[in-house]
């Protein structure tokens, strides 16, 4: 390739531009590797001798591989060279174009420029021609608007005639006159039309008013209700065609019903006054469903049929009723009676077949799936306050019945008797019928009320009541341990009446027990007769007394003598000299305790619940012949009696007079020492209701008690 064409091949810079600068170091770095590679193939090929004679090959071939390579490169140059060619002549081109615009912009704005002083220029022609637009539309409207403060005036009146159809025409004659005057006064407003929107109002709350005394005009003047009615409607359907904004006239009328019908019925506050609230449920009574009747036969057919007129009536009633209600049980508290009443009312009676439920309304009149007019918590208010008034009630009347039972039992005279010549009082009988009658009426409200009534009745009248007499009021499913609180609170009462009772009889025995034991008691038996004759003369009043409560006093009366018979005992006055006084001690417990087992079961007492054996294992203690048994003997004692103390046991000890202290010691271990007696053994108290003189402390066990 000549020097020549090597200068066409090379591109022309274009002018101002300066040579390319040195060579990058990488393209450096590069040139040194290959030559590195070329210089280690050639020392690698040409090691040998006998390869030099292929040199002129390898020249050869590598002259043909640079020639090639150097082709390449000039071709992808010269597809480069014309490439930047072409880009520099668009360039050009679009330098020409870009130029060619600026200069047709600058004319057009020149242009603009004087069309908007032209536009400034005819500013007030524009203005004139408006204004005679406007001037041209009023001279033809102008007897038309002329006549607007009259058609305004006569619509107002028909308006106070309550002539509302014809009131509605003017009204729609007028605003479309001023509609066709917006457009050619665009949207200026004239003084004239100022009375509109009042007089709209005006026609607005005649429809209200009328719609709001439904009931009485369906029956009265129905051609006035569907004259309001009609207006709401056709006026809802005309503003909604002209996508105007709705006046809601209809949503004002179905408002105004419901609101007519609320101050009908709950418009008056209805003052809790004792007896008010039973006439005023019982009036609403009749009365909503009248009014009911009266909405499917009257209003309903003044009506479309979407207003759903009776449904509508059912839904108000409802919650205005339920309103009354809630703002009733927020003021002052009721009184039993009003609770009692508002409970059944709410929960039977207005769901019943009486009024909302009559099968004489149709289905639109179902109200039982909304909101119930009593909630949950309300139910629970009234509930309890009938059951805390209901109980102080019964608590004041229980106190003025027991305090004039007690003043009639106190009379001179002796108290009544029934048929059978036993004791008689009418008073539980009566307290059981009110009782039964309290419960039996609460079950006609709810269950819960009925379970509270009788909790509360038991707790207050149990006392005045039998057990048999109380298994009466247990409803039938309850827990039979549902009384066992009443029972036991009687049991308990009735022991307290029998102390009362033997107080007295106990006045008289003391006496007589001081001179027990003593040598007269062992010699003779008169100190025992005494007591058995003053006890069997008391006794005999009892049999006035019916069972179990006669049962009770003879069990009490003849534990008492017991306790007098041990608490003598126990006092230490008399000590055996001999083994023949512990014999006669003996043979005198044995004699007393039949005596006063043939005295009660003579007056009627079951030998099974009589405290006399005792006397007969204290017996068994002081005739104890040898001593070194007394161990084995207290032991015995202390399984029949649990209630036995080393106290007690000393003092028989003491009574036998021939104990020594090792002995004593030895008794008084096997109690510790012994096994226990069963808790479940069912003993009646004695002994620890017997107090028993402290014994000396030689006489004490290490561990017990007196030690």
């Amino acid at each position: 390739m000549d020097s020549g064409t090597k200068d066409e091949m090379q591109p022309s810079l274009p002018p101002g531009s300066s040579c390319p600068g040195p060579e990058w170091p990488e393209q450096e770095r590069a040139e040194q590797l290959a030559r590195g590679a070329a210089l280690k193939w050639a020392s690698g090929i040409f090691y040998r001798p006998e390869q030099l004679a292929r040199l002129g090959q390898y020249r050869s071939r590598e002259v043909q591989r640079t020639c090639s390579l150097e082709a390449r490169i000039k071709s992808v140059v010269q597809s480069y060279l014309e490439g930047v060619k072409t880009g520099v002549w668009q360039l050009a081109q679009a330098s020409e174009a870009v130029q060619g615009a600026r200069e047709a912009l600058g004319q057009a704005h020149g242009l603009l420029q004087g069309m908007e002083e032209t536009t400034q220029t005819l500013k007030p022609l524009r203005e004139q021609v408006a204004q005679h637009k406007q001037l041209r539309v009023l001279s033809q409207l102008l007897p038309r608007l002329w006549a607007v403060p009259a058609a305004v005036a006569h619509t107002q009146t028909l308006i106070d005639a309550q002539r509302l159809l014809e009131a509605y025409v003017c009204l729609r004659e007028l605003e479309q006159l001023q509609e066709e005057t917006w457009a050619p006064l665009e949207g200026l407003e004239l003084p004239v039309f100022e009375g509109l929107g009042p007089l709209a109002e005006a026609l607005g709350r005649a429809v209200e008013t009328v719609a709001g005394a439904a009931g009485q005009l369906a029956r009265e003047d129905p051609a006035l209700l569907v004259a309001a009615v009609r207006v709401a409607e056709v006026d809802a359907g005309y503003m909604a065609s002209l996508e105007l904004a709705p006046r809601d006239w209809r949503q004002r009328c179905l408002q105004a019903l419901q609101e007519g019908l609320e101050r009908t019925h709950f418009g008056t506050p209805l003052l809790p006054e004792p007896g008010a609230l039973a006439g005023w449920l019982e009036a609403l009574r009749v009365a909503l469903p009248a009014e009911l009747a009266i909405a499917e036969a009257l209003v309903a057919p003044c009506c479309p049929p979407h207003y759903k007129v009776v449904q509508l009536w059912a839904h108000t009633l409802h919650s205005g009723l339920r309103r009354c209600l809630q703002q009733l049980l927020e003021g002052p508290g009721l009184g039993a009676a009003d609770a009692f009443t508002l409970l059944h009312w709410a929960l039977h009676v207005y769901l019943g077949p009486e009024m909302m439920g009559s099968l004489e309304l149709g289905p639109e009149a179902d109200v039982s799936q909304l909101e119930p007019l009593l909630t949950l918590e309300n139910i629970e208010q009234l509930e309890a306050t009938f059951v805390a008034q209901t109980q102080a009630n019964v608590t004041q009347w229980l106190q003025r019945a027991l305090d004039g039972e007690v003043a009639e039992w106190n009379r001179e005279q002796e108290p009544g008797t029934d048929s059978s010549g036993f004791y008689h009082s009418p008073m539980p009988a009566i307290v059981l019928q009110i009782l039964e009658e309290n419960i039996r009426v609460t079950s006609l409200v709810s269950e819960s009320l009925q379970q509270r009534v009788h909790g509360m009745a038991l707790s207050e009248l149990g006392t005045f009541l039998r057990s048999s007499s109380v298994s009466g009021l247990q409803p039938e499913g309850a827990a039979s341990g549902a009384l066992a609180p009443v029972g036991t609170a009687l049991d308990e009462l009735q022991r307290r009446i029998c102390r009362l009772v033997l107080e007295a009889l106990l006045a008289e025995l003391q006496p007589l027990f001081a001179a027990l034991p003593s040598r007269r008691w062992l010699s003779s038996p008169e100190l025992l007769d005494d007591v058995c004759e003053r006890t069997a003369r008391f006794c005999q009043e009892f049999r006035r007394v019916r069972n179990p409560a006669a049962q009770l006093l003879l069990a009490e009366a003849e534990r008492m003598v017991v306790l007098q018979y041990l608490r003598a005992l126990m006092q230490g006055r008399l000590v055996c000299r001999g083994a023949h006084e512990r014999t006669q001690v003996a043979e005198r417990l044995q004699h007393d305790a039949a005596q006063l087992r043939e005295l009660f079961l003579g007056l009627g007492l079951e030998e099974s619940v009589q405290c006399a054996p005792v006397l007969l294992a204290l017996r068994d203690l002081l005739n104890l012949r040898d001593p070194m048994l007394l161990g084995l003997e207290v032991a015995g004692l202390r399984q029949k009696f649990p209630d036995v103390s080393e106290d007690h046991i000393s003092a028989l000890l003491d009574l036998r007079g021939d104990v020594s202290r090792e002995q004593r010691l030895a008794a008084l271990s096997s109690l510790q020492a012994g096994p226990q007696p069963s808790p479940s053994a069912g003993h009646r108290a004695l002994f620890s209701l017997v107090p028993a003189p402290t014994p000396a402390l030689s006489s004490c066990l290490p561990s017990g008690p007196c030690a």
